[in-house]
């Protein structure tokens, strides 16, 4: 199956919405979106996410299915070299690399800094539980640190967006093809930081790391994947990290939102 998560927009932070090249870019991206093959779509409760998923969903007819923990990732903390209180990232790189629990993917949650805040892991395992949810109604199933693939009847039509918000499963169109994978596809529209959250559970990586060093622009394309080459085993892997070609392909700049050095245009 794929998984393709979808940034928001370029924000306007202080309405929770879009600035107006926010909505030029959601518009392009819908150019892009529209023929996707998307099983369903889900959407962060935030008006940002719901904004731009709001150009595609009206031109393919569908609705999102909308999680509550999808919402950015904003636990706050103080910086300890800047003293600013905010988002859990953007940290110093002569603070952060010099843990070394910050590279190691269960270890960066005994840091001082991390766990500052009460609120924060447990927000982070409700992330990790959200998305095995949603897995697990695919037939994909934690195993230890990949995915056991269950065979689910062949089924059409997914699961309606109401359903969500009354406790049900999600329930997916798990046509199998010749490799025996499922052909469903998913797409989330959030943030970049739950994007990381989410990133790091699947790929098994410190979500520090890709805090730290990622960038996925506003409207920003990352697909991951699973490969399943052994029986029922299934692992993650990605295909495309923070893509915004259908920007550059429509003539609208990359937003640098959340980046702190000159985005290429190319």
């Amino acid at each position: 199956m794929k998984i393709i998560f979808v940034r928001h927009g370029d924000p306007d932070y202080e309405h929770d919405t879009l600035t107006e090249k926010g909505i030029r870019e959601a518009k392009l991206l819908s150019d892009r979106t529209v023929n996707w093959p998307v099983t369903q779509f889900y959407c962060s409760p935030l008006g940002r996410a719901q904004k731009t998923a709001s150009y595609t969903l009206e031109r393919v007819g569908r609705e999102a299915i909308t999680h509550d923990w999808m919402k950015e990732f904003f636990y706050p903390i103080e910086d300890p070299v800047t003293g600013r209180v905010g988002v859990p990232w953007d940290f110093m790189p002569e603070y952060w690399t010099n843990i070394p629990q910050m590279y190691d993917r269960e270890g960066w949650k005994e840091t001082e800094i991390y766990r500052s805040n009460p609120a924060l892991l447990p927000a982070y395992a409700e992330v990790c539980e959200g998305i095995d949810n949603i897995l697990a109604s695919y037939g994909y199933r934690r195993h230890h640190n990949y995915y056991l693939h269950e065979n689910l009847s062949t089924q059409k039509g997914a699961e309606q967006p109401a359903a969500a918000q009354s406790g049900a499963p999600d329930h997916a169109d798990n046509t199998t093809n010749t490799t025996g994978q499922t052909d469903s596809t998913i797409v989330i529209f959030c943030h970049l930081g739950v994007t990381c959250v989410m990133m790091s559970h699947l790929l098994g990586i410190s979500p520090a790391l890709l805090f730290h060093s990622l960038y996925l622009a506003p409207t920003s394309v990352t697909i991951l994947g699973t490969e399943e080459r052994r029986g029922n085993i299934a692992q993650f892997r990605a295909q495309v990290i923070g893509d915004a070609s259908h920007l550059t392909k429509g003539g609208e700049p990359i937003s640098a939102a959340g980046y702190f050095t000159d985005v290429f245009q190319g």
